[in-house]
């Protein structure tokens, strides 16, 4: 017993006892943390068929190796997660060049987008998509989304995603129109003049619950007109114009009668 409560008060207990504390935490981390990983593996065919595509449809501005050129961003390291939100939503192939690849239809079906994400996401660890759990509205807390979107996105996104113009010719596209999925990867990818929000910024739960906040604005106004979402200065624009143009023209034509 002695020895042992001599070891207790060795002067390098402490630091022991440390290292310890840090493997164990270390060790509960890679337990329970969430993964960021969706689906399973794709398969060795799926990376063949995204780099036949890939060489037909991207190679030209991306390089064949998708090493990027002449201005053009390298895709080396920017995962699956990028690829899927900039081919699903039509940003690529880009149809023009300009200031902001827009939206449009895209030219690809699921499994071409998800045979092109494979390839590129082979060449070197980047973002994955998300899982269906993780872009669960019903899974998130919408109010606190709500918190979240109006703190980090409602500056260019408006006040419930309706978008808005940013300089140079850029803006920020509406997301009424864009799914959980794509949602969630552009937080995790940060696309043209987006921030990055990583774990860092937002958690998965905290981005599932901006998800679950924008879900609910789909619904509509509950309150009649939104008068274009665009927050205050529209609806101060309409009492002060509309309404009291209203209240003067009901005083003049009072006081033209009683005249």
């Amino acid at each position: 017993m002695k020895a042992i409560a001599a070891r207790r008060h060795h002067r390098q207990a402490p630091v022991v006892l440390l290292l310890l504390a840090l493997l164990a935490t270390g060790a509960l981390y890679a337990a329970f943390a969430p993964s960021a990983a969706s689906a399973a593996a794709p398969s060795q065919g799926d990376v063949e068929m995204g780099k036949a595509l890939f060489t037909a449809n991207c190679a030209t501005c991306h390089g064949p190796s998708a090493e990027g050129r002449d201005g053009i961003p390298s895709l080396v390291g920017v995962g699956a997660a990028a690829v899927d939100f900039q081919v699903s939503t039509g940003r690529m192939p880009m149809q023009a060049n300009g200031p902001q690849a827009a939206a449009k239809p895209p030219q690809f079906d699921a499994a071409q987008i998800s045979q092109l994400a494979a390839y590129v996401a082979s060449l070197a660890p980047g973002p994955a998509v998300p899982s269906a759990a993780q872009v669960d509205p019903a899974g998130g807390d919408a109010a606190n989304g709500m918190a979240l979107f109006r703190t980090n996105c409602a500056m260019c996104h408006g006040a419930v995603g309706k978008g808005g113009p940013l300089s140079e010719g850029k803006y920020a596209p509406t997301l009424t129109n864009s799914t959980p999925t794509q949602i969630y990867e552009a937080m995790l990818t940060g696309p043209q003049s987006m921030p990055v929000f990583n774990e860092t910024n937002l958690s998965a739960d905290d981005k599932q619950d901006v998800i679950a906040y924008l879900e609910e604005q789909k619904a509509g106004s509950p309150g009649g007109t939104d008068l274009g979402s665009v927050g205050p200065v529209a609806e101060g624009l309409w009492v002060w114009v509309v309404g009291m143009g209203l209240l003067i023209a009901c005083a003049v034509w009072i006081g033209a009668k009683s005249s």
